[in-house]
């Protein structure tokens, strides 16, 4: 490791290299942030290519341009690094389907040069993966051992992300893979809110703006729900727990879920949004059930996650909770 001993206020604690892939997006932003706060002695580098995300500075760390299917020139980016996020995707489910070829090459191809840099140099790796690649379940409550069987391009290209960094980490870099429940809630940069559309968002959104709060039938299917903020603090903890790995000299996988213990139903969802539409703003809002255009789709009325693995690994639990967050953005807007 590159790292060297510096005194951050009364501690002492090792100063490491971090790269994030895809700084400038959701997710990607709001962990550069509170990785600056958490560990201001540490070096952070930030890219993205700008395909969705459009943020070029986070407090003093700006956002280079750098694609992660270009080997070459990723590898020049994150030489030095100790530990790699890799948060660069195309994560969409309907992105994924109408942009297959794309699809395969930044989710497969860039994260495989990723984890290809990871075993030359024994960077540390950080990476998401999706509940999607459960598909329906067959148990509850989920959990990272839960049989895999995707249901869409963009799951299928997250197992195949799954399956490659279990080998190429073996024997070579510790590696920390996290499965997410669906995101919600928003953050700032500088004053500036960065959201995206997810369902829960997308309802707020079409709430603020009077319209309809449209459900794809049959309404019931749950999903569970962890909000942005405190997905990024898990990776500023597995951050901290990958330096200690890293010390130990500890190569292969280990994995997380990353989920709260909220799962409505969609239905659910739309009509919590709607009452606290009325309770804070006085707006009206309908909400009306519609024919579901996705075929496939997992329609399960409970969606329960245990993440008592990484409490235990991690000390992280979810703090926000769904109702909190849709009264605060409605406050606010």
């Amino acid at each position: 490791m590159s790292g060297t001993d510096t005194e951050v206020g009364s501690e002492s604690e090792e100063t490491m290299t971090v790269a994030i892939t895809g700084a400038a997006g959701y997710i990607g932003s709001c962990v550069v942030k509170q990785l600056q706060a958490a560990y201001p002695a540490w070096e952070i580098r930030a890219f993205d290519n700008f395909y969705l995300g459009d943020i070029r500075q986070i407090g003093d760390v700006a956002v280079e341009h750098v694609d992660v299917r270009d080997r070459d020139r990723l590898e020049d980016a994150l030489a030095g690094a100790d530990i790699v996020m890799h948060l660069a995707a195309l994560s969409g489910v309907d992105d994924c389907a109408d942009h297959s070829d794309l699809a395969y090459e930044v989710n497969v191809q860039g994260t495989e040069n990723v984890a290809w840099f990871c075993r030359k140099h024994r960077a540390g790796l950080i990476f998401p993966f999706s509940m999607g690649v459960i598909g329906d379940p067959q148990e509850f409550p989920i959990t990272v051992d839960h049989p895999r069987d995707p249901l869409n391009w963009y799951g299928r290209t997250k197992l195949l992300n799954e399956r490659a960094i279990e080998s190429f980490s073996e024997g070579a870099f510790p590696a920390h893979q996290f499965m997410i429940a669906n995101l919600y809630g928003d953050h700032t940069i500088d004053g500036d809110r960065v959201s995206k559309g997810t369902v829960t968002n997308f309802f707020l959104d079409r709430a603020l703006a009077g319209e309809t709060l449209t459900v794809y039938e049959p309404g019931t299917q749950s999903r569970n729900y962890v909000h942005v903020e405190d997905v990024a603090r898990a990776y500023v903890d597995s951050a901290e727990a990958m330096v200690e790995a890293l010390d130990r000299g500890d190569t292969g996988t280990t994995k997380y879920e990353l989920a709260s213990d909220e799962d409505p139903s969609v239905q659910e969802l739309a009509q919590l949004i709607a009452d606290v539409a009325a309770d804070e703003r006085d707006i009206d809002t309908d909400v009306e059930i519609i024919s579901n255009p996705r075929s496939g789709e997992t329609l399960v009325d409970s969606f329960p996650v245990d993440t008592s693995r990484t409490a235990a690994d991690l000390g992280w639990s979810a703090e926000h909770t769904v109702e909190e967050t849709i009264r605060e953005r409605l406050r606010s807007a």
